[in-house]
């Protein structure tokens, strides 16, 4: 099975959790060993965010906010990268032809952020489009999508199952900005929908969510 695996900063970053990623490095491996071909694509989280703000205070412009929490993301990206091949995988891809080579090679890429404009979310569906991968399995802070952000509104309700139009109804924002945080952000939306790329959304402090849903058991939120 070919699948983007697209960890959430919020869930590796915010703040950034060694244990957690090596635990993700455990997962990834058993993964690999089991086969199948992985692209990971990480996020920066509040770490990025920080230098988001920063970057703002400092007078710098949206466009250059946006290279700063870039390189944040492909910090995070670089240790997991290395947490499971060695020091050998320090390289992280800075554009998605260099991560389908590097996942040619090797059945496994790992990847931060590629440009302005563009969050992670979009990476991975743009890299899932490329390498024609059977799903997404994008690791969040919640254990799904909800009818409201359940850490705002206590009578929020889970989806376990939505298409892409659906989904479209829920994001709170239309457009991408430095920092954007949402479950998926809309552009990506946009390209997983046009591609019609399965997308599963579970809980990603526990890694193994991941196996989960690569198995197809009853878990998060499936979007189709």
């Amino acid at each position: 099975m070919r699948v983007v695996v697209r960890i959430g900063g919020s869930v590796l970053a915010s703040p950034l959790n060694p244990q957690l990623i090596s635990k993700y490095a455990s997962t990834i491996r058993s993964l690999r060993r089991a086969e199948h071909e992985l692209a990971v694509v990480v996020g920066g989280g509040s770490i990025s965010r920080k230098f988001i703000e920063a970057a703002r205070e400092a007078g710098l412009s949206e466009e250059a906010q946006d290279e700063v929490a870039i390189s944040i993301s492909r910090v995070v990206a670089q240790i997991l990268s290395i947490c499971v091949g060695g020091l050998e995988w320090r390289h992280i891809p800075t554009t998605i032809e260099d991560a389908v080579e590097t996942l040619t090679e090797r059945g496994i890429v790992f990847m931060g952020g590629l440009k302005p404009g563009m969050t992670t979310d979009t990476v991975a569906a743009l890299l899932a489009s490329q390498i024609r991968a059977d799903m997404i399995v994008k690791a969040t802070d919640q254990d799904g999508i909800y009818t409201r952000d359940p850490k705002k509104y206590p009578d929020a309700e889970k989806l376990d199952e939505l298409t892409f139009d659906e989904l479209i109804e829920h994001l709170e924002a239309e457009k991408h900005k430095a920092g954007i945080h949402q479950i998926l952000d809309p552009e990506a939306v946009k390209l997983l929908q046009k591609h019609r790329i399965k997308t599963i959304v579970v809980n990603g402090f526990n890694p193994e969510n991941i196996i989960r849903a690569m198995k197809g058991e009853r878990i998060g939120t499936v979007i189709r």
